[in-house]
């Protein structure tokens, strides 16, 4: 018993040592199909210290289409500004830039 608590002990801090190494992980990809237009969403009224992140498409794959991603709240950062995720055509490609905080 005390070999399997001591095995599984190990592995949860691996695993949580691992975490942040995964989920910075980004995968850059260029389609050759366009993104629909963006949906028209009735931004929520404004809430102290957080800041609208606007909804915008991903594109799926697996299914080979761009789907729709709501947008959400998230606490403000002084001294940044939120800029949207979109996408940019280049050449006959579409690459989408995903949103973040940027100084300014």
């Amino acid at each position: 018993m005390n070999k399997l608590k001591s095995l599984l002990g190990i592995a949860l801090l691996t695993s949580s040592a691992l975490a942040p190494i995964a989920t910075q992980a980004r995968v850059i990809l260029d389609i050759d199909v366009g993104p629909p237009p963006p949906r028209v969403v009735e931004v929520p009224a404004p809430r102290p210290h957080q800041v609208w992140v606007p909804g915008y498409y991903v594109w799926d794959g697996h299914h080979h289409q761009h789907v729709w991603h709501d947008g959400y709240w998230v606490k403000e950062r002084p001294g940044y500004h939120y800029r949207a995720d979109h996408w940019e055509q280049q050449g006959d490609k579409w690459h989408r830039v995903q949103g973040g905080w940027e100084q300014g």
